[in-house]
């Protein structure tokens, strides 16, 4: 692993001005900027506010809820600060897609995606810093989403503060196409659908549970693409993101992710199987989960994209030997 470089990012400044028409009388400052600037987060604009970044006719304002009277001249000269001490490294990136406004990478299986304790580098963030330096002016290094450590896949990063507002504000509207591949426990007969709130397991608030009473909507489709003897491949597709959504679901139906050290259960064994089919089994010590699929439109021009990733070499291969331990069995 190579060692964390010091290079940081030079800060940008930025500065607008911008008039009130009279249709604005009676709006909040805080709430006529969000709608004049879509590139920048509410959050992030009160803030301003409050440092004295933005003046009315000339007079500094260092409070949110200011309300206009229309035909203010509004001038803002601010800076975006770098949002955390994270700092890059030369990683392998799997850069899928790539222009002035977003990325598109691959993770593979066992990066983690944000330092955190224990992972302080050798992380995705990491790895995108030293990719795109502007990322440091960015919450969380641009990152849109996240998967787990031991879930591969696809996630798209913003490059500007215009894209990432756009892109996290289509993620909430359920705008993304996120279709998921996962092996899972038995055999799934027809495709469906999970609509069960998710929220911490009141018995462990290190995990996630369906929880109806207090937790957030969560839906998961999900069809069929084959079967094994005692394993079925299946592909889930997102409607909402909540934290382990598809590990928590799948197990809710009765189907758990094969290798899920935390929602799968005990390890099923197949009966008179090749030993090497056990072996593999045995062996396969994640969630066989992979972000395959993604869709978006993009947040500058409006077309409709996606990308694909295929299958790890851990999932094809432990696909492989349960097709083999079917035919073998002549199932």
């Amino acid at each position: 692993m190579s060692e964390p470089s010091a290079k940081k990012y030079t800060e940008e400044r930025i500065s607008r001005e911008l008039f009130a028409e009279a249709d604005a009388f009676g709006q909040r400052i805080d709430v006529f900027l969000a709608a004049q600037l879509p590139d920048f987060s509410r959050s992030r604009l009160q803030e301003w506010i409050k440092e004295g970044c933005v003046r009315i006719n000339g007079q500094v304002v260092d409070k949110p809820r200011e309300k206009l009277m229309g035909g203010e001249q509004i001038q803002i000269d601010a800076q975006l600060e770098v949002q955390s001490g994270d700092v890059g490294q030369d990683l392998d990136l799997d850069v899928v897609y790539e222009d002035e406004a977003m990325l598109i990478v691959n993770k593979p299986v066992g990066l983690v995606v944000h330092p955190a304790p224990g992972h302080r580098d050798g992380t995705l963030v990491n790895a995108l810093l030293h990719h795109a330096p502007e990322l440091q002016l960015l919450p969380r290094a641009g990152l849109v989403h996240r998967i787990d450590k031991d879930t591969s896949g696809l996630l798209v990063v913003a490059r500007t503060p215009e894209t990432h507002t756009l892109l996290v504000r289509a993620l909430s509207k359920r705008a993304f196409l996120r279709e998921y591949d996962a092996i899972v426990h038995g055999l799934v007969i027809a495709g469906g659908t999970v609509d069960a709130a998710i929220g911490r397991d009141p018995g462990n608030r290190q995990q996630m549970a369906v929880v109806e009473e207090m937790g957030r909507e969560a839906v998961t489709h999900y069809r069929v693409v084959e079967r094994f003897r005692a394993h079925t491949h299946i592909k889930c597709r997102l409607e909402t993101g909540r934290t382990h959504q598809i590990r928590v679901h799948m197990n809710h139906a009765g189907f758990p992710l094969l290798g899920d050290p935390t929602y799968g259960g005990r390890q099923k064994l197949l009966a008179k199987a090749d030993p090497a089919v056990v072996d593999a089994l045995k062996q396969f010590r994640r969630q066989a989960l992979h972000a395959a699929r993604l869709g978006l439109e993009h947040p500058l021009t409006g077309e409709f994209m996606e990308w694909e990733a295929p299958l790890p070499s851990d999932m094809v291969n432990l696909m492989a030997l349960l097709r083999k331990d079917r035919e073998d069995k002549d199932y």
